[in-house]
């Protein structure tokens, strides 16, 4: 009899799903698996039926999943589910209660950027040619950006106005026109003045342009061109990582917490709006310590 209670209630759920709702078959095989099963899991703790849930059983049964090694999207795909589920049976006056009403769906699992190790970004910062004009601007473009943080948005975008070498300051417009003054270090400087000096001039051949970093036609500089040489300098440094340009403003913030930096601070240097923004790199430092204690303490 429970079998076919069961079993009833997940059909008419299924027919509705397809009649009222329009969805599509295989998003109604889906949902009525996830209640099948849950279904099965109520069999086994001597449940009546559905009706007869509270919050705690669905809550025991999200563990469950947990405990079984479910994945994280697989255990919000079951919430997901049984919250259609109980509203059917709430709109068709089956119940009027329900249970899944105050049941959080687990956060999705962030992903964590690919964040490079020190030695890592020593050997990219190493890998541009800097005997000619190219590869002494690559090289100060790729300080800029470990040193600052910087979006290569904003790098694209650094005017020569925006230089405060001699205070160690630059100043560049973030999201929202955002302005914020960031630190530039001693090695960063050193490269940008090199760069001044030696390549700016000869990309400039006798034009004028506001901007710091130009290409070979005087012009200033692309995202997509970025992208493109970081990508040919991970490959010369032989890193085995899937490396963006924003990659060294993760690996600049994941350092610098790192070794200590305070978590406002580091929001106001990447400009960040909201502080829950910059928490990820505290999940990465955290990730790497992890792997750091597993690999060398001796009882890990």
């Amino acid at each position: 009899m429970l079998m076919t209670t069961l079993a009833m209630m997940t059909a008419d759920f299924g027919h509705y799903l397809t009649v009222e709702q329009g969805l599509a078959a295989n998003s109604v095989s889906s949902y009525t698996q996830e209640v099948r099963e849950f279904g099965d899991y109520l069999q086994t703790q001597g449940v009546g039926d559905f009706l007869q849930v509270d919050r705690v059983t669905v809550m025991n049964y999200l563990a469950a999943l947990t405990s079984q090694g479910k994945a994280r999207n697989s255990v919000i795909h079951a919430v997901s589910a049984l919250r259609k589920f109980y509203r059917y049976l709430v709109q068709t006056h089956q119940t009027t209660t329900n249970p899944m009403a105050n049941v959080a769906a687990p956060k999705h699992a962030e992903h964590l950027p690919a964040v490079l190790t020190v030695a890592e970004v020593d050997r990219l910062l190493a890998a541009p040619d800097t005997t000619d004009k190219y590869g002494i601007r690559d090289r100060a473009m790729l300080e800029v950006l470990y040193a600052t943080g910087l979006r290569v948005s904003e790098l694209v975008h650094l005017k020569l106005v925006d230089l405060h070498l001699e205070m160690g300051l630059i100043q560049t417009l973030g999201k929202g026109d955002k302005e914020r003054i960031v630190p530039i270090g001693d090695v960063a400087s050193d490269w940008v003045q090199q760069y001044l000096q030696h390549s700016r001039p000869v990309l400039l051949k006798q034009r004028t342009s506001p901007y710091l970093f130009l290409n070979a036609h005087g012009g200033g500089l692309t995202r997509q061109a970025i992208w493109q040489k970081i990508k040919r300098y991970v490959a010369l440094a032989d890193i085995q990582k899937d490396v963006t340009p924003h990659t060294l403003r993760h690996s600049f913030a994941t350092h610098i917490l790192e070794n200590g930096a305070d978590l406002r601070v580091v929001q106001e240097l990447l400009g960040h709006a909201d502080i829950t923004t910059t928490q990820i790199y505290t999940h990465i430092s955290k990730k790497r310590l992890t792997a750091v204690y597993d690999r060398y303490h001796p009882r890990a």
